[in-house]
């Protein structure tokens, strides 16, 4: 009987719990106030997988999907995925045609992007849906109030080669639920519907991202559009305890190599640690090119879980692998370390590097990256898509 193939268990993985997205999906959308809800699913899905999230966010309350580029949403698309899908993030020269056969739905901001669309709806043979994006504030892409009505003009113009699905806009300081600019942008944002509205347009509005759809009933209007909050980061940086979500990725590795290391032993370039007595060091396979900031390199500032205790990495993060202390105990090779992850035992989390970085958890979850780190899944569904658990 010939052999059967081997499948060792991943060096390193980011494993996401599908039950988590499943369970802040429903959170989310029992906060939305009667409104539908949009889970964002761009940059691959935060770096959870863009098909296996929206799979589960659409199993849970979401109807809508969101995502920056036409890209990403021609790969849900061909995943077999039906739902209404937004897509806002162009170059004017970008080729809209097959995504509007797809039937996914474009933000216009200017005249120059609408004639883009235009051009991709003519050749597609359909008309376009379009949500008309307002700049109410931050000054980042949407259309200026000023050119507001020469953009109502064009999309008018435009006539059934068109469908305005939506006026909308972004906040800019969402995280400060009371802070004075949201009222502003709130305001701008309903000048520029009722705009819409008497040229005979009937648009839905939305404006709430995962910390108002939290915070700010007053914006959920008819759509609100979470995102960093579906994979249970919460947008307001409370701990994880006290949050109603759940962190859906784990970053996890095997122990490659355990070895004791005699007292006074430089450790990783530069010997930027030296062991201040005998100990057991454990290495663990993987570094700044799979996401492990390099920064998070001396002192302490990076810990991981393994062997039942939150042990410090010690010495620089390399490309390829970090160096855990261990002390006395005893710790196996191919035992697992988890880097961040949902905190179980008081492990670290995206949070605690994100903290420790001075930047949001935002980076560190889409930082996750590269061919080495093996994307797996728990919960139901897992298998349809890349490796189950």
């Amino acid at each position: 009987m010939p052999e059967l193939p081997r499948h060792p268990p991943p060096r390193a993985e980011a494993h996401v719990d599908l039950e988590a997205i499943r369970h802040n999906v429903r959170y989310l959308s029992g906060a939305a106030s009667g409104a539908a809800t949009m889970a964002v699913v761009k940059a691959d899905g935060y770096g959870h997988g863009a098909v296996q999230v929206a799979r589960a966010a659409l199993g849970s309350g979401a109807s809508w999907l969101g995502v920056c580029t036409l890209e990403e949403a021609l790969e849900l698309r061909a995943a077999g995925i039906e739902a209404p899908v937004l897509s806002w993030l162009h170059l004017p020269a970008e080729d809209f045609a097959p995504a509007v056969t797809a039937g996914v739905d474009l933000s216009v901001a200017s005249v120059r992007h609408l004639a883009a669309v235009l051009d991709g709806a003519r050749r597609a043979g359909r008309h376009a849906r379009l949500h008309l994006k307002i700049d109410t504030g931050l000054s980042r892409n949407g259309c200026p109030p000023a050119d507001w009505p020469e953009l109502l003009d064009a999309v008018e113009k435009a006539g059934e080669a068109v469908e305005v699905v939506a006026v909308w806009s972004h906040l800019a300081y969402a995280d400060q639920p009371h802070h004075p600019t949201i009222d502003l942008q709130k305001g701008r944002l309903e000048e520029a519907w009722e705009l819409a509205r008497a040229r005979g347009f009937a648009p839905i509005r939305h404006l709430a991202n995962s910390a108002a759809t939290m915070t700010r009933p007053d914006l959920h209007y008819d759509l609100v559009r979470p995102g960093i909050a579906v994979y249970g980061l919460d947008p307001l940086d409370r701990p994880v305890p006290e949050s109603p979500l759940r962190p859906a990725m784990e970053l996890r590795a095997r122990v490659a190599l355990v070895k004791r290391v005699a007292a006074g032993e430089g450790v990783s370039y530069g010997h930027e640690w030296t062991t201040p007595r005998e100990t057991t060091l454990a290495l663990v396979p993987v570094g700044y090119a799979d996401g492990v900031p390099r920064r998070l390199n001396t002192g302490g500032r990076m810990q991981v879980h393994l062997a039942g205790a939150v042990r410090p990495v010690v010495g620089r993060v390399c490309m390829d692998q970090v160096v855990v202390d261990c002390g006395d105990d005893r710790v196996a090779e191919g035992e697992v370390a988890v880097l961040f992850g949902a905190g179980a035992g008081g492990g670290p989390t995206a949070q605690d590097w994100a903290t420790e970085l001075g930047t949001i958890h935002y980076e560190i979850a889409t930082g996750v990256h590269g061919a080495r780190v093996r994307r797996t899944y728990s919960g139901s569904g897992a298998g349809l898509d890349g490796a189950g658990e």
